[in-house]
């Protein structure tokens, strides 16, 4: 873990952990659908298309994979993940955190550990799907190095949206 994790954990009054427990990828799937349905109007069909992106990979991860779970006096309140898309590619998910634990430069320091996992583990491409309206994220992304690559609007979750891709070269 970076001291910059260690850091904003701490001031976020957080912990994490790296072990999945019964429970822990329902609850990632459900505060998603609550989360972005009440910031952002995501409709049903959102927590449906998570729980989809879950089934696609086996739990526990594999060690070039990793899921950091964020918890506050015992509850789960964020995550972010790292999974293998390739030999060389590696796919960061699902970053997530409830709004008591923004402002803290908490998930700036989750996606700089998730990406120093990268780099441990040879990966030497990083790649991210986004929505474009979350100005917060793209803009966390883009500070980071990561370049939007593709795009592509279609009526998802309730009202036409553009997906966004971005790419971070790490070699």
């Amino acid at each position: 873990m970076t001291e910059e994790l260690t850091r904003a954990l701490a001031a976020a009054g957080a912990t994490v952990r790296f072990d999945q427990r019964p429970g822990d990828i329902g609850a990632i799937i459900r505060l998603h659908g609550l989360l972005y349905a009440a910031e952002h109007g995501y409709s049903l069909d959102f927590e449906g298309y998570v729980a989809k992106t879950f089934a696609g990979y086996a739990w526990p991860p594999s060690e070039r994979e990793r899921l950091w779970l964020v918890e506050k006096a015992g509850d789960l309140r964020g995550c972010i993940a790292i999974m293998k898309a390739a030999e060389t590619t590696a796919q960061l998910r699902w970053l997530l955190l409830l709004s008591d634990l923004r402002g803290c430069g908490l998930g700036r320091a989750l996606v700089g550990d998730a990406l120093a996992f990268c780099r441990e583990n040879g990966y030497s491409v990083v790649t991210l799907w986004t929505e474009g309206s979350l100005s917060i994220a793209t803009t966390l992304y883009r500070r980071f190095g990561f370049v939007k690559v593709e795009t592509k609007t279609s009526r998802i979750w309730g009202k036409e949206r553009t997906e966004e891709r971005y790419d971070l070269q790490l070699a």
